[in-house]
């Protein structure tokens, strides 16, 4: 096709199209002329890719580059494939001044990867990102949250199972590398969302149809499943 039909397929606009080809994120078409160049259903699904990447997953082109040179190393293994993700995805704050709050907070997430028996290293941008929102909840006043955070962990590895075996189902190491991106990146966004439906659901039979009361840490889908029943 020409990449006026590769605009059209994907609605992306042909002068982003040639941009992203200019900054090496879009291979560029074969030549059929001085001034014309075919374009594949390869193509068509990495420009999808990219656009994912970037409406959904917020990333910056630079970071969007750097996960698909990931991508496309043949000699990188799935799981390093999906390290470069996780971590160009995992937020970044500013380091400041010497903070008793984050320290304490780093504490904790060691001992819950210990504890866990987790396969990462203590000191990734995911860890120092929990410790950093561990931290700010102590601040706030909630502290005892870390009393939660192996219920949360529970909740992570089932997600993370999850997502492994959606990767698995993919032939080639191509499609499992680029299911594993995805899952990673758009992951974040989807489970954001459910996450927030279900606050909607908890809240409405908390407070609305459990006629106000305060709902226990266990019993918040009590009245829920109690009408279902």
């Amino acid at each position: 096709m020409r990449i006026g039909e590769l605009s059209r397929r994907t609605g992306v606009p042909v002068p982003t199209i040639k941009y992203y080809v200019r900054e090496g994120l879009l291979p560029a078409g074969r030549l059929t002329s001085p001034n014309q160049a075919a374009y594949d259903e390869v193509h068509e699904r990495r420009l999808r890719l990219i656009r994912a990447l970037l409406d959904v997953g917020g990333l910056k082109v630079a970071a969007v580059a750097d996960v698909l040179a990931a991508v496309d190393d043949g000699g990188r293994s799935v799981h390093s494939v999906l390290g470069v993700a996780a971590d160009l995805i995992a937020p970044r704050y500013a380091g400041g001044e010497a903070d008793a709050e984050r320290d304490a907070a780093r504490v904790l997430v060691r001992e819950l990867i210990a504890r866990r028996g987790w396969l990462v290293e203590d000191d990734s941008p995911a860890a120092d990102a929990l410790a950093t929102a561990l931290a700010a909840l102590g601040r706030a006043g909630h502290g005892d949250f870390a009393q939660v955070l192996d219920t949360y962990a529970d909740a992570a590895e089932k997600v993370a199972r999850t997502d492994l075996a959606y990767v698995a189902r993919r032939a080639g190491r191509d499609g499992v590398v680029e299911s594993a991106v995805v899952g990673t990146v758009l992951g974040d966004a989807l489970l954001a969302s459910l996450r927030r439906l279900a606050h909607a659901d908890g809240s409405a039979w908390a407070y609305v149809n459990g006629k106000g009361g305060v709902a226990s840490s266990t019993g918040v889908g009590e009245p829920r499943e109690q009408a279902r029943d």
